[in-house]
């Protein structure tokens, strides 16, 4: 167990790739169980627009605002202070135009305190990266299955199945690495080829869906908790079953206020 109380920085995860730490990160959407997840020494806290499926029962993170990002990323800054705090960017905050990508991602770490962003893209989206982070605006880049691109993507599928498609999300890496990302989270890629693409560069890799050879991984939290029961995948390791749980404790609590039990003298003001 990690007992600094220093905050981290994103230098720090050079640091512990050059060192072999694995790198912990898990999502995270309010102040609650930020301060949870810092006690139990997570790394980096991933404020996701995963938080629009898991929180606001969308289908995908597509209508997830910055309005919303900026709020919960808030939040979860208040719980938090030694983990980092990085946001992801939603759709059509970034793609649109390098200045617009650089007002929004500024709002995020001006608004919410939070250490940096995540946005998705390769090559692509390198000139923007570039351009935030010359601005001092940390960013982490997201390849593989990127959800924002589910629909050209044709769904939640693996990628990087063949010689030509593994090629260029090794050189979209590599360009996310010049243009100054800190860390790339890889998303549903073949374990070898993750691998390749860990060793292939200097910044981490945090994989979610491939494989162990990542430098780090991230799930998201509701899922590894068992609170998203309806959600099973390959990956996917559940640590805990708290939907359950969470039955029972209100079945508990909904059978004493029926048979006038709760709340008890011990619960009650004289």
């Amino acid at each position: 167990m990690n007992h600094e109380t220093r905050p981290l920085t994103v230098l720090d995860l050079i640091a512990m790739k050059t060192a072999g730490r694995r790198i912990v990160m898990l999502t995270c959407y309010d102040a609650a169980f930020a301060r949870l997840l810092e006690q139990a020494d997570v790394d980096v806290l991933l404020v996701g627009d995963s938080l629009n499926q898991v929180l606001a029962g969308r289908e995908t993170t597509l209508s997830a605002t910055l309005d919303q990002m900026i709020y919960h990323a808030a939040s979860v800054r208040r719980g938090a202070r030694r983990s980092l705090v990085f946001v992801d960017l939603p759709f059509l905050t970034y793609q649109i135009s390098v200045p617009e990508a650089i007002r929004n991602a500024g709002r995020v770490l001006q608004e919410s305190g939070a250490q940096g962003v995540k946005l998705e893209g390769g090559r692509p989206m390198a000139e923007t990266v570039r351009a935030l982070v010359d601005r001092g605006i940390p960013v982490i880049g997201h390849l593989g299955l990127t959800p924002q691109s589910v629909h050209a993507l044709g769904g939640y599928r693996v990628q990087g199945r063949d010689d030509g498609s593994a090629a260029r999300l090794i050189a979209d890496a590599k360009a996310l690495e010049e243009a100054g990302a800190c860390a790339i989270v890889l998303e549903l890629l073949p374990a070898p080829l993750a691998k390749a693409i860990s060793e292939a560069i200097a910044i981490p890799t945090i994989g979610i869906g491939a494989g162990v050879g990542c430098d780090g991984q991230v799930l998201v939290l509701h899922d590894m908790l068992g609170l998203n029961e309806g959600f099973n995948p390959k990956f996917l390791k559940r640590y805990a079953e708290l939907g359950e749980a969470v039955r029972h404790a209100v079945r508990g609590y909904a059978s004493e206020v029926r048979a006038g039990k709760y709340p008890g003298p011990e619960h009650s003001f004289e």
